[in-house]
This record gives structure tokens, sequence and C-alpha cells, in this order.
């Protein structure tokens, strides 16, 4: 009898495991076949149909569709279930809430900092002891600098996901606004900053601007056919507008090397390489002047040519440079004794 009543309990036990492993996958996908749920599960496909009956039953709302197309998908409603989150996921979870103060998007820091510690209470001892070893041994730096509105970044990320054409104010970097109608892209964050990547369509051509220096204007413009973006690596654009934006200079020198070796070297997404050929590549780079451009090319260990007639003022730079250097591989003239012999 007792053996009995153990094999009932452990088929009870796998019943219950295998629901919760269930309504993890459905979580975490929008919709899956029944063959891949069964393969998955380890079971047939007529198991996965009882599974799912008995987790209606439960009060989750799950679809159902046939044919090639067809799977089961967890509904969303009114009612949220569960979460089920795997080991890794829940610590995931929590840093990620720890980190949010430095997410750029304002008064969302405290709202982070009580659901982390909410998250925390329903962990297992042995996930508190892991978080609890990272979160002392670490610390967290708010963004402090031009954090964005949540209104506003709604707003920008409903224009991107509906194409619709948007127009804002915009606050330059020397305090000067203008107005401006672009289609929206992406909205990228880079250094602690939101940046929406967009088609200017006054200047015609592909921008990226601070989300915090731009003020909506409500509601946005007509839809309109996506464009091919500016590049595979938008982060990449984003952090060369940035450098560009302050630079005062700007210079195009011959490389004796190859593409990838000059890209190698320099910052990425600051400069753009072209090839030339195997051997040569064409730089176009910059910097806050002439001088310190000529100490970066300088620093990149590669053999260089500059154009005096195209970059008069870092070919000026690049001799001055040189000469000074030269200056410091001489042999310094001893300075006169102030206390010669005899005195």
């Amino acid at each position: 009898m007792a053996s009995a009543v153990a094999g009932i309990l452990g088929d009870m036990l796998d019943t219950a495991a295998r629901l919760l492993r269930l309504l993890s996958l459905l979580q975490a996908h929008q919709q899956w076949s029944g063959a891949a749920l069964a393969e998955r599960l380890e079971v047939s496909t007529r198991t996965v149909r009882a599974d799912v009956e008995r987790l209606r039953t439960l009060g989750y709302d799950i679809d159902a569709t046939s044919g090639a197309g067809g799977g089961y998908r967890l509904r969303a409603g009114a009612t949220v279930p569960p979460l089920l989150l795997h080991d890794s996921e829940a610590i995931a979870v929590a840093i990620a809430l720890r980190t949010a103060a430095t997410s750029g998007v304002a008064g969302i820091g405290d709202d982070a900092l009580r659901a982390a510690a909410k998250l925390e209470q329903l962990l297992p001892a042995r996930l508190r002891h892991r978080l609890s070893t990272l979160t002392a041994v670490a610390e967290t730096v708010p963004n402090q600098r031009d954090p964005v509105p949540p209104e506003t970044l709604v707003a920008v990320a409903a224009a991107c996901r509906h194409t619709d054409q948007l127009r804002f104010d915009y606050e330059d970097r020397h305090r000067g606004t203008s107005s401006r109608r672009v289609e929206p892209h992406r909205l990228v964050h880079v250094s602690g900053r939101w940046y929406l990547v967009a088609y200017d369509l006054d200047r015609d051509e592909w921008r990226s601007f601070r989300v915090d220096r731009l003020n909506p204007r409500i509601p946005a413009g007509p839809r309109f056919t996506p464009r091919e973006p500016p590049g595979p690596n938008l982060h990449a654009f984003v952090t060369q507008g940035r450098m560009i934006a302050l630079w005062n200079y700007r210079a195009r020198v011959v490389i004796d090397a190859p593409a990838d070796i000059v890209t190698a070297r320099i910052p990425t997404g600051a400069w753009v390489v072209e090839p030339v050929d195997d051997h040569t590549s064409l730089l176009d780079a910059g910097a806050h002047s002439a001088e310190l451009l000529a100490v970066y090319l300088g620093a990149l260990g590669l053999d260089f040519h500059i154009d005096p007639d195209q970059a008069p003022e870092l070919s000026a730079a690049a001799t001055a440079l040189a000469a000074r250097y030269t200056t410091a591989q001489a042999t310094p003239t001893d300075p006169p004794d102030p206390n010669p012999p005899g005195n």
C-alpha cells in the first residue's frame, strides 16, 4: 500500500513539474507547435494536449490553432499568471533592476529599487546569497546627467514603432533651438544617454538626436515607408555622430596599412576607414584641433601621409610636432654651475 501511494505521489510531482516547465516555455515564446513542446518536455503530443487542458482549468488562457502554422500560445489577459524564471533569469532581472538608475530615464530609480527588493524577497536562499555576494562589492553609479522624461521616451518610441513622422523642437549643444521633421527609426542608449536615430527630412540625411534635448509635438505626423538604415551598427553611427559634433578640425589622410589593421587601432565608430588597395587606406579623422589630430595620428604606430594642399593646418601641426620630438631627443646643455670653484 505504501509503495502504491508513493508511486501516485511521484506521478503527481512529475506532472506538476512538467506543468511548470510547460508554462515556462509558453511564457518564453509567443507560439509553440505541439511537436516542439513534446520534444522539449520529452512526452507525447497527446500528453501536451492534456497538460494544456490542465493549465486552462487553473485559469491560464491558452490559444490552440491547428494546421501547418498552428500551435499553442499563452494569451495576454487581465489576470497575470505567476512569472516563472530560471535561476540565471532571476539573477539577471534582479541585477537589471538595481542598475536601472543608470538608464537615463527620469524618475524610475526608486521604482526599480523597490521592485528589486520585492523580487529578492521571493528568491530562494541559494539565489539570495549569490545576489547579495554581488551587491555587497558592487557600486551602482546613478546617471545624474540629462535624464529623459518617461513620457518623451514613450512618445518617441511609439513614433518609431508605428512609422509615424515625428516633429519636435530641438536644442543643440550651443543652446540654439530649431524645429525638426524626421522619420524616426530607432532609440539607441550610448554612454548613459538616449539617442534617436532618424532621417531628417529637411536636411535630407540620417542624423542622431539626443532625446533629452527634444520636445516632441503630439500628435505625430503621417505614416511613412521605412528607409534602409544608415548602417548595420547603430551604436557606431551614434558614437561617430557624437564625436563629429565635438570636432573643430577634420582631415583625410592616407595610411600605409590595410583597412582592417587601421580599424583595429582607432576608437569604434569614431573615424571612418576606406580601403584603397590591399596595402593602403584612406582615413577620415577629426579632433578638437589640428595639433591634437597630429598627436592621435602619430599614436597609431602606422606610417601616414598628409596632403599639405588639402590639410595645411594638419601638415603644419605635424611638422611642428616632429621638430618638438626631435628636440626632445637631443642632449640638453648643462646649465651653468651657480657656485664655480674658487669662489
